[in-house]
């Protein structure tokens, strides 16, 4: 009589790693200390297990100053948060506005750091305002746009003289 072993293998468990919730037509206020500090506007949402977001269809941001005057405003093609190291990043046509300056920032790639109210990105970036263009490749800056620094810069500026 001949018997035969044969080992049967366990299947190995499926680890989803997809969106545990998703939502549509989002609208966010973000709140300190009873004053609006954001609106964030989005048509899509997915939130995922460790926390983090993603926005695929774009998002829309509302900055406001402690008076509650809207400052600057941040739209980009897509967006993703990532909750670990509390980072946000815009896709695709990402332009940030300067409301009281007049200016206006264009790229593909945009970072921004919400507990230190800075703007980054490595990409190509274009600043424009009533007088001048500037362009470069790499940027950090303040979330409103108020200081920013271009790396590599090229373009022109109109001087005053007093």
């Amino acid at each position: 009589m001949l018997s035969s072993c044969k080992s049967k293998e366990t299947a190995k468990p499926v680890i989803y790693e997809g969106p545990l919730r998703e939502a549509e037509n989002i609208l966010m206020n973000y709140t300190e200390n009873d004053r609006m500090k954001a609106i964030l506007k989005a048509k899509k949402i997915f939130d995922y297990q460790n926390g983090d977001q993603e926005f695929p269809e774009g998002i829309y941001l509302e900055f406001f100053d402690k008076t509650g005057k809207l400052t600057s405003t941040l739209r980009a093609n897509t967006a993703f948060y990532f909750k670990g190291e509390n980072r946000w990043r815009g896709r695709g046509k990402v332009v940030v506005k300067n409301i009281e300056k007049g200016q206006q920032l264009n790229t593909e790639e945009l970072f921004w750091k919400p507990d230190t109210k800075k703007i980054f990105t490595e990409k190509f970036v274009t600043i424009t305002d009533e007088h001048d263009v500037l362009y470069g490749t790499g940027l950090d800056a303040f979330e409103d746009m108020s200081s920013y620094t271009i790396k590599n810069p090229t373009g022109t500026i109109e001087v005053k003289d007093n």
